[in-house]
């Protein structure tokens, strides 16, 4: 269980890395490959009102290089971390 919570915190910090560094080498000239990708999803978002409650429902998915490589660092990073405690004990 503390395997998988770990697990799960280094791709979510791969997914926010990933998004940061695509933002911010868009424009520069010879890194703005990383942010190239393409976004798929629910683009007109379904909205139920009901007078006492509005509720707006979508998804987006903006998925680019930079996230793939970070997210598969972050896998890596976090199996070699995880099987490394496990040999300690």
């Amino acid at each position: 269980m503390k395997n998988s919570l770990i697990i799960l915190f280094f791709v979510c910090a791969g997914i926010v890395f990933g998004s940061l560094v695509a933002s911010l080498t868009s424009s520069i000239k010879g890194l703005s490959w990383l942010s190239y990708g393409l976004a798929f999803g629910v683009t007109k978002p379904f909205i139920l009102d009901l007078s006492v409650l509005k509720l707006t429902l979508g998804l987006t998915f903006n998925l680019n290089i930079s996230v793939i490589l970070f997210v598969t660092l972050a896998i890596v990073l976090a199996y070699w971390i995880t099987n490394r405690r496990g040999r300690r004990r």
